[in-house]
């Protein structure tokens, strides 16, 4: 299959590209910050090509929408996110920020799935898998507005598109994993990842390797499934 990854060059991203290309697909993933990463994927894995795209540049975004129909994907997963997700409490926030987010996370995922369905809908075939948030959105907590209502907002998109167009065999399904430990999660107080992890039967954090193998599911997974949103709890019953 041939992939794109948005984001695929660090984090999650890079469990998911790592986790794809190791079993013989042609994986192209998107990078802005991590060159360096990014170079070490394509000599490891000769299946994958590194597509720099900063998405906070529209015509970064329009360059690659105008390469989709070239790739001739199978599969587009949303994975790339830009910026803190906890700032302040939310009368705090200058609405120019909720601006300034929706437009390098929201819009250009918007761009990138339009092209990416017009092919689709071609081909009566594609696959759209979008990563989500459990951890946050559940109970959002303080200075986490911006990036919660980004999510919510890609959340719906996500089942419009299963809607839409499901008649032509092409799928829309969301992971939603709960509380990482990755470079966007790295400045939180330990304590409270130790409270995390306290509350956790498993006594420790959900890896990046494990919501890889979810989204690799989804990714293999005929057609009957669409429109979910799946949960990666790491053991914990979310209320």
């Amino acid at each position: 299959m041939k992939i794109l990854i948005t984001g695929g060059a660090s984090g999650l991203g890079e469990a998911i590209t790592k986790t794809l290309a190791a079993t013989n697909n042609t994986v192209y993933f998107t990078y802005s910050q991590s060159a360096a990463n990014a170079e070490k994927l394509q000599a490891e894995f000769k299946n994958t090509v590194a597509l720099a795209c900063d998405f906070s540049n529209a015509t970064d975004v329009k360059l690659l929408s105008e390469k989709i129909p070239k790739l001739d994907l199978d599969v587009i997963i949303h994975n790339a996110y830009s910026g803190d997700y906890l700032k302040t409490h939310f009368h705090k926030i200058n609405p120019d920020d909720f601006l300034t987010d929706f437009k390098v996370n929201v819009l250009p995922v918007i761009e990138l799935t339009q092209a990416a369905i017009t092919e689709f809908r071609k081909k009566k075939s594609g696959k759209i898998i979008t990563v989500l948030t459990s951890a946050l959105t559940a109970i959002p907590p303080i200075g986490s507005a911006v990036y919660c209502a980004n999510k919510a907002y890609l959340a719906k998109l996500t089942q419009v598109w299963a809607t839409e167009n499901a008649k032509f065999n092409i799928t829309s399904n969301s992971v939603s994993p709960s509380f990482m430990e990755t470079a966007m999660t790295s400045f939180i107080d330990e304590r409270v990842k130790e409270q995390i992890i306290e509350n956790n039967p498993m006594k420790r954090l959900l890896t990046v390797e494990e919501v890889a193998k979810a989204i690799q599911f989804l990714v293999n997974d005929a057609t009957a499934i669409n429109g979910k949103d799946f949960v990666i709890n790491a053991g914990t019953l979310l209320k």
